[in-house]
């Protein structure tokens, strides 16, 4: 066995697939297929079975594959220790939701570009649920993602602090009259929906349906921003994070409705429960915890209970626990 088959077939092993494989690591499928054919050869056994077109492991299979995981982490480690590099670098896979990819990261990935430009953050949109099995499955390195505060089996979960989730509507909407809406009021209007695959979709539904008399329906646009043109016609309501929205209330395009949801979300870092972070991985949680940290408006004045207000909250929810031996006290420009 050399390291160039058991890193093959780890590749192969994550994503079942030689195709995906060969492209991931830039060789052709017939060199992929050689590989574990002769990895198979050495052992004397099989590793995958092949039916139709998939794949899976075989019960020898599975019982390789933490050995070849400690091998490749162990060369891994043994690189990083003789290395003269000082300085960050490889790639870093990371799995987001659409709301923290389009208004939390561009402000970190700006941050690493100029401070690391030798560290690539490589950004795969995805579902809480895709993010979960891919972090498993080690396809992407760290997940930041927004749900519920509960554990998932198998994860180490690092919670940032609260996602503020707010009611929108435009602001000529019967709705924004400066008085407190409940959910029987929200209800009577078409309500605008992200895709199936939002963090919390299935909590607003909840919270939506809870004492009506009828399932509310709700009109799905394919992602945060559609709705947010939706909202702008005035044809319904959407809760959405405050984040998402906050540019659009200050241009008076949208208003914030005095309401409060009954469940709460969290923006949350999440990696594989037996993986060692590496010093890359800690430095882009270390930049994300002090990123969230700095967090200074509300779009709702809760001292006065005026929606649509600006306002600065002078005591922010702090993010969660800190990584001990995280490099650095790096300050990103958000």
């Amino acid at each position: 066995m050399d390291l160039k088959q058991l890193s093959t077939f780890h590749r192969v092993m994550t994503h079942m697939s030689f195709t995906k494989a060969a492209t991931e690591l830039r060789y052709a499928q017939s060199s992929v297929t050689a590989q574990i054919k002769s990895l198979e050869a050495t052992l004397g056994m099989e590793l995958f079975e092949r039916l139709g077109g998939k794949i899976r492991l075989t019960p020898v299979g599975e019982r390789l594959v933490p050995y070849v995981e400690r091998i490749l982490a162990l060369v891994d480690e043994a690189r990083q220790s003789v290395t003269d590099e000082t300085e960050p670098s490889g790639t870093l896979t990371i799995g987001a939701v659409e709301s923290l990819i389009s208004y939390r990261m561009p402000a970190i990935l700006e941050f690493f570009y100029h401070r690391y430009p030798r560290l690539q953050l490589n950004l795969q949109s995805v579902t809480c649920g895709e993010a979960h099995d891919s972090l498993r499955r080690g396809v992407q390195d760290l997940g930041f993602l927004i749900e519920p505060e509960n554990g998932r089996h198998g994860l180490e979960t690092m919670v940032l602090g609260p996602v503020r989730l707010v009611a929108v509507v435009a602001p000529g909407h019967p709705l924004n009259r400066g008085s407190q809406v409940s959910m029987a009021d929200l209800r009577r209007f078409p309500v605008l929906a992200p895709g199936i695959d939002c963090s919390y979709r299935a909590l607003m539904e909840s919270d939506l349906n809870a004492n009506a008399e009828t399932p509310v329906p709700l009109i799905e646009f394919g992602n945060i921003e559609s709705v947010k043109q939706g909202l702008a016609t005035g044809i319904g309501v959407s809760v959405l994070p405050e984040i998402a929205v906050a540019s659009a209330v200050r241009e008076a395009q949208l208003s914030v409705l005095d309401w409060e949801p009954s469940f709460e979300v969290f923006a949350q870092i999440v990696w594989r429960q037996d993986r060692k972070l590496s010093r890359e991985m800690r430095l882009f949680i270390d930049v994300v915890t002090q990123t969230m940290g700095q967090d200074s408006e509300s779009l709702v004045d809760t001292s006065s209970g005026a929606p649509g207000r600006t306002c600065h909250r002078g005591n922010q929810p702090q993010p969660g626990k800190r990584l001990t031996g995280s490099p650095g006290s790096p300050r990103p420009s958000a």
